[in-house]
C-alpha cells in the first residue's frame, strides 16, 4: 500500500506541475499580447522615439539618460513580437527601428554597442540570412573592439579610461561573433582578453561581482572595485550581476573555454542563494535597508541568463535547477503585481524596475531593458514549456 500511494503520489505532483506549466504558458501568452497593446501605443503616441524609462509610468519626460545605451531595446522589443505572431507588420516596424540606429555600428562614445546590436541587428540577421545586415553586426563588434586598452587588457567603459564596467561582459559577445565571422584573431584576442581581466577582478570569490574595476592608465595595475549604482564598492549590485551570468555564458558559447562556464554558473548559484523565494532580488543584496524591495530588470535579464546556461552546463541536475528557477522567475514577473496588464495608464510593461537608484532615475519604474529581457525570457519559457 505504502508503494502504491507512493506512485499515487509521485503522479500527483507530476500532475500538479503540468498544470502550473499549463498556466504559466498561459501567461506568457497573455504577456505578449498586453506587450503588443504597449508598444502600438508607443509608437502611435511618439513615433521614433527611444525611451529609457518611465517617470510615473509614462516614458516621455525630460529625466536625465546618463548614457545613450538604450536603443536598441525597443527594437528588439518588436522583433520579439514578430517571432512570435508572425504578422508582418511587426516585422516592418521592427526593421524601421532597427533602421534608425544603424548609424550607431561607428559610435566609439560608448561601450554598449552589443546592447544595441544584438538585440535588433543580430536578431534581424537570424531571421533573414541577409548578408547586409550581417555586415552592419560585424562593424559594430570592430567599433567596439577599438575601446581595448593594451595596459589594464580591458574594454574601457565610457566613464573614462581607467574604468571597466561589468557591464560590459553583455556587450563583449559582439566582438567575439565579428572575430568569428571574419577570421580576425586580434578581435579573438580582445574579447577573450576583456573577459579573462573582468573574470579576474571583478568577479569574486563567492560569485558575487563589483560593478567597476578602476586601473592605472600608465601601468595597467588593477586599483581596487568600485561602484556607481551598488550600495558600496565592496557589495553587488544586483543588475551587474545579472549581466555577469549572462555574459560568461554567451562567452562560454563562444570559446567553450570552461573558465567562462565556470565563473557564469558562480554568478548563478549567487543570484539563487541571496535572493528571495520568488526570485525577485533587491538593487542590491547587501543593502541593508533597501528603499525599494524589488529590481524587476535584473530578475528578467537572470531569468533568460539562466535558460541559457540551462542549455549550455553539461550537468543535467544543474541545467534543470537553472531552468527550473528561471520559470519561477517568470512566473513570478507574469503576475500583475509586476506585469502592467491591470494598472490604467500605465505605458511600460513590467513594472518595479530601477535604472539608476543613487542618481534617483527610473526608480520603481518601467525600465526598456526590463521589457526587453523579460519578453526575452518569456519567449524562452514558451518555448520550453512548448516543447518547441
Amino acid at each position: 500500500m505504502i508503494g502504491a500511494f507512493g506512485s499515487m503520489d509521485v503522479f500527483g505532483r507530476e500532475e500538479n506541475k503540468l498544470n502550473e506549466h499549463k498556466n504559466l504558458l498561459h501567461k506568457c501568452h497573455q504577456t505578449f499580447q498586453f506587450a503588443e497593446q504597449q508598444l502600438r501605443h508607443l509608437i502611435e503616441k511618439h513615433p521614433d522615439y527611444f525611451p529609457m524609462y518611465t517617470v510615473n509610468g509614462k516614458w516621455k519626460h525630460g529625466g536625465e539618460a546618463w548614457t545613450n545605451w538604450c536603443e536598441g531595446f525597443f527594437g528588439g522589443q518588436l522583433w520579439l513580437v514578430y517571432e512570435q505572431n508572425g504578422d508582418d507588420g511587426w516585422r516592418e516596424k521592427a526593421e524601421h527601428y532597427s533602421r534608425l540606429l544603424e548609424h550607431r555600428k561607428t559610435d566609439r562614445n560608448v561601450h554598449d554597442l552589443g546592447f544595441l546590436f544584438w538585440s535588433t541587428w543580430k536578431r534581424w540577421y537570424d531571421l533573414t540570412g541577409d548578408p547586409a545586415v550581417n555586415h552592419v553586426v560585424i562593424e559594430a563588434g570592430r567599433t567596439l573592439a577599438l575601446r581595448f586598452k593594451e595596459k589594464g587588457q580591458y574594454l574601457r567603459s565610457f566613464v573614462s579610461d581607467e574604468s571597466l564596467f561589468i557591464d560590459i561582459m553583455m556587450n563583449v559577445g559582439i566582438i567575439f561573433y565579428a572575430a568569428q565571422a571574419t577570421g580576425d584573431p586580434d578581435l579573438l584576442y580582445t574579447a577573450t582578453q576583456h573577459s579573462l581581466t573582468t573574470r579576474r577582478y571583478l568577479v569574486r570569490g563567492d560569485g558575487s561581482t563589483a560593478h567597476e574595476g578602476i586601473f592605472d592608465t600608465e601601468t595597467g595595475v588593477f586599483l581596487r572595485q568600485s561602484t556607481h549604482q551598488g550600495w558600496r564598492d565592496d557589495s553587488s549590485w544586483a543588475r551587474g550581476l545579472a549581466w555577469a551570468l549572462y555574459g560568461f555564458g554567451t562567452v562560454y558559447g563562444f570559446t567553450h573555454d570552461l573558465r567562462f562556464l565556470q565563473t557564469a554558473e558562480a554568478c548563478a548559484n549567487y543570484y539563487m542563494e541571496q535572493t528571495p523565494a520568488r526570485g525577485i532580488p533587491p538593487n542590491d543584496w547587501s543593502d541593508p535597508l533597501p528603499a525599494i524591495p524589488y529590481e524587476s530588470s535584473a530578475a528578467a535579464i537572470a531569468a533568460s541568463g539562466l535558460f541559457q546556461l540551462a542549455n549550455r552546463t553539461g550537468d543535467l541536475v544543474r541545467a534543470r535547477l537553472y531552468r527550473d528557477y528561471a520559470l519561477r522567475i517568470v512566473d513570478t514577473l507574469t503576475e500583475p503585481e509586476f506585469l502592467a496588464i491591470n494598472t490604467p495608464g500605465w505605458e511600460g510593461i513590467l513594472k518595479h524596475g530601477i535604472y539608476h537608484e543613487r542618481k534617483g532615475l527610473g526608480v520603481d519604474e518601467s525600465v526598456m531593458w526590463g521589457d526587453y529581457f523579460f519578453l526575452e525570457a518569456v519567449s524562452k519559457t514558451i518555448k520550453e514549456l512548448s516543447g518547441e
